[in-house]
């Protein structure tokens, strides 16, 4: 079991629910561990958020999920991680705090270099986002 971090298409009820991914795949479903912020730049890519890390960011929004081992490799293809080439997620770590709890989770970050051009989401929560734009 590890721990992981989702903001964006990955959450509850959004278009890569992680919770739906895994049912799809006969995995044992997510346990929702609670919120947590992680402190970057939250950009809008149309169909889906690209979160930068910057410690001088706002704090964006997502879930922290414990997850089955065999849901990372699921996670990976949703995210089109494949092992030798760098693609524009990156799976990468981060702490965050959930009740006060330090929590290491998988996370999947953009290039920095990714983001030049598109609009920053401010609010630094894809779902509301989403919602206010009528998507």
């Amino acid at each position: 079991m590890q721990n992981v971090f989702v903001y964006g298409t990955l959450r509850a009820g959004e278009i890569n629910d992680i919770g739906a991914a895994a049912a799809r795949n006969d995995i044992a479903a997510p346990t929702l561990v609670g919120s947590a912020t992680v402190r970057g730049r939250l950009f809008d890519f149309g169909a889906y958020p690209g979160f930068v890390p910057d410690d001088a960011g706002i704090h964006v929004q997502g879930d922290v999920y414990e997850i089955d081992d065999g849901l990372v490799a699921v996670l990976d293809e949703i995210e089109e991680v494949y092992p030798g080439v760098e693609g524009l997620f990156l799976p990468r770590e981060v702490t965050v705090e959930v009740e006060g709890a330090p929590i290491t989770c998988r996370y999947y970050p953009v290039q920095r270099e990714a983001v030049k051009g598109l609009p920053e989401i401010r609010s630094g929560d894809w779902v509301a986002h989403r919602r206010s734009n009528g998507r």
